[in-house]
């Protein structure tokens, strides 16, 4: 019986937790195994959610300690339903001049929330897919870094744009 109740309140606990993000429409997280090879592209399939609201677009990623630079270079490309190709490349701050890591987290997994897009209406229906690839390369080389270790996860979010939330 007792356990029964621990249970429902950790059901509970979990189900607060995740209402209380009512601006996500998309979120999902894919591991990197080990290391995150130069040609390891992260791919997210998504449904356009609807073509009448804006939404503002993220690249989530989770890094640890070993993550040794204090900033990322990613390729994020946005494939439309018609065949069309948006790819930006993308500079974000991972680190304090210190060498600190940016993110949140208690832990040495911290986790970042970086701007892709703001403002975006899906205005054509169908699938839409999104690839994400590290661009990283060390002062003075040529050849980009194979091998990118600190990097644990990549996610991808959309949220309704804050003048959308209810």
């Amino acid at each position: 019986m007792m356990q029964n109740k621990f249970l429902y309140l950790i059901a509970l606990i979990v189900l607060v937790l995740i209402s209380c993000d009512s601006n996500r429409v998309y979120d999902t997280y894919k591991s990197v195994p080990n290391q995150w090879h130069k040609d390891s592209v992260v791919q997210f399939k998504f449904r356009a959610p609807d073509s009448t609201n804006t939404y503002n677009l993220f690249v989530n990623l989770r890094n640890n300690n070993n993550y040794p630079f204090n900033n990322l270079y990613l390729i994020v490309e946005m494939d439309f339903p018609n065949g069309r190709v948006i790819k930006d490349t993308l500079q974000y701050k991972m680190a304090k001049p210190n060498g600190e890591l940016l993110g949140t987290g208690f832990t040495d997994i911290k986790e970042s929330k970086l701007w892709y897009k703001e403002g975006v209406v899906f205005s054509e229906s169908g699938e839409y897919q999104i690839k994400i690839q590290q661009a990283m390369r060390e002062n003075g080389k040529v050849n980009g870094v194979i091998n990118l270790k600190g990097i644990t996860d990549v996610g991808f979010r959309i949220e309704h744009a804050t003048s959308q939330k209810q």
